[in-house]
């Protein structure tokens, strides 16, 4: 299926529509706010339909074009997008495997200094199979990425 000459949110839809069995991600990111260490990780996962469109191929821009328009609402007086055509007419990139897309995820949801910028001793940042995420969320508040070595 070759989406290219559509819009991003077509492209979306148009695999939404003619793909409906999504295998669930095997992945999460556990990450900590640098700003404060304190406070307890948060948990990203992909959707089932977000993750087939990256392991499939074709339908996801360049992780660039989020970074470009992430500068341009930084910009003083910011109104509204002036170059959202990059999400539409930048050539979709091709099929990933689950980890590179765990890395595209992480560099377009996560704040960039989580991934890029911090430069402190702890680690903030962690990408871990699901199941060792608990299913009972009720001390979700207490969960620490933890700062052993790995052996």
């Amino acid at each position: 299926m070759d989406c290219s000459q559509y819009k991003l949110f077509e492209r979306e839809y148009l695999f939404s529509q003619q793909h409906k069995d999504h295998p669930a991600p095997q992945y999460a990111v556990v990450w900590g706010d640098p700003r404060d260490l304190d406070a307890p990780v948060n948990v990203t996962t992909p959707s089932k339909v977000w993750l087939a469109m990256a392991l499939h191929g074709g339908i996801l821009p360049p992780v660039w074009v989020y970074h470009e328009l992430a500068k341009d609402e930084a910009q003083p007086n910011f109104k509204r997008h002036t170059r959202g055509h990059l999400l539409h007419q930048t050539p979709p990139i091709g099929p990933m495997t689950e980890e590179e897309a765990m890395e595209y995820l992480i560099q377009k949801d996560l704040p960039p200094e989580v991934w890029r910028d911090y430069r402190g001793n702890m680690q903030i940042l962690k990408i871990v199979p699901r199941h060792l995420i608990p299913n009972n969320h009720m001390f979700r508040n207490a969960w620490r990425i933890s700062q052993k070595e790995a052996a």
